[in-house]
């Protein structure tokens, strides 16, 4: 072979995207070359141009789904590329994207090719950079998601709150008091963008998923966000924020650890329900809670009851010092049988007392029984 590309010459052109619905699903795209192609669609419909093929970085495989899907370009993109046939034009690649100004947008009516003609879609803005306005940063036009995320900003999220109480004890004239938690309000962290062109590096898909690495020195973030508004954001200080707009799973298969060497608020507006050996496989999967040195387990609920309630098993309660029960109302307890063992005293302060019982015996060295009145029946 005496003649072959690369030995014959070099044939490259410039053209805009104007049909990607690649039928082989090759990632193929239809170009209107300039200088090759006329711009009048009546003489060359957009379907009697060549597919072109794309080239793919040496980092993308582009076999058997391996690397990067040879998608991104859209009708209305410049590209420029060669013809591996030559002079025939006949069998174009594409090496590359080119961003510019458009200078007009797509008009669907004027029958004219070398942009988007079938669509009307992009180029979206005119007599604006093809660069993402949250590379750019200019703030006479603002990305749309930066203004909306702005916007959607939560503040002055209440926390769990325990109120200071006095508990009354019996007997004695000095309540406990048991000091309060205050639970302030807590914001969300305002959205740190503060790029600096050139050093945001932004990716955008059609349907307005965004991924940005933000270089910008003093400033580098990393944030991924859905079009929903769902995502998160890593903060210059190393902070990050994730925003859920819907429902939010987390299925482990193995074990789950998380350590917070902080403080701990969760806010939630719903409830909550923890469920604890869910496949009752094992007898050892218990839910336990351990509090450290110089803390308080505080439990405080506003309007409505706590409830305690095993089906099987016992009820322990032990106390290193003292058990402290005060009730605004009655104190109720029942059950087949009852045992006090008391080491010390035996203190009761009562207006009125009835006991109903069959057989009540009483043992002891010395009895005093005082009363105005004493019946014995």
């Amino acid at each position: 072979m005496s003649e072959f590309m690369g030995k014959n010459g070099f044939q490259w052109f410039v053209g805009v995207v104007e049909d990607r619905q690649d039928p082989k699903t090759l990632g193929r795209l239809r170009v209107r070359c300039l200088g090759y192609h006329t711009e009048d669609l009546v003489k060359l419909p957009t379907s009697d141009l060549p597919w072109a093929h794309v080239m793919n970085p040496i980092t993308s495989a582009t076999v058997s789904g391996l690397g990067q899907t040879p998608l991104g370009a859209v009708e209305g993109t410049w590209v420029v590329g060669f013809f591996q046939d030559g002079g025939d034009a006949q069998q174009p690649i594409i090496i590359g994207t080119l961003p510019g100004v458009p200078s007009e947008l797509p008009d669907t009516e004027s029958k004219k090719g070398f942009q988007d003609a079938l669509n009307g879609v992009y180029p979206k803005y005119k007599e604006e950079t093809d660069v993402n306005r949250l590379a750019v940063n200019d703030e006479d036009l603002p990305h749309s998601t930066l203004t909306i995320r702005k916007a959607d900003r939560t503040t002055a999220i209440g926390r769990a709150d325990f109120n200071s109480v006095d508990l009354n004890r019996a007997n004695l004239a000095v309540p406990l008091t048991i000091e309060g938690d205050d639970g302030t309000k807590f914001d969300e962290p305002e959205v740190p963008h503060n790029t600096t062109y050139p050093h945001n590096h932004v990716y955008e898909s059609e349907a307005g998923h965004i991924r940005e690495m933000d270089d910008t020195p003093g400033h580098e973030r990393i944030h991924e966000r859905h079009a929903s508004g769902t995502g998160y954001e890593i903060h210059p200080d190393g902070s990050k924020v994730t925003r859920v707009k819907n429902d939010n799973y987390d299925l482990i298969t193995g074990e789950h650890f998380a350590h917070i060497k902080g403080n701990h608020s969760t806010t939630v507006d719903g409830g909550v329900r923890v469920f604890v050996n869910a496949d009752a496989s094992t007898d050892d999967h218990n839910y336990t809670i351990e509090v450290g040195n110089n803390a308080n387990v505080n439990i405080q609920v506003n309007k409505g009851d706590v409830n305690v309630v095993t089906t099987q098993g016992n009820i322990n309660l032990k106390s290193g010092k003292n058990i402290h029960m005060d009730a605004t109302q009655g104190i109720y307890m029942k059950a087949s049988g009852m045992d006090v063992e008391i080491n010390g005293q035996w203190s009761e302060t009562t207006q009125n007392k009835t006991e109903s019982t069959g057989t009540h015996v009483m043992n002891a060295t010395e009895q005093d029984i005082n009363g105005d009145t004493i019946n014995l029946n």
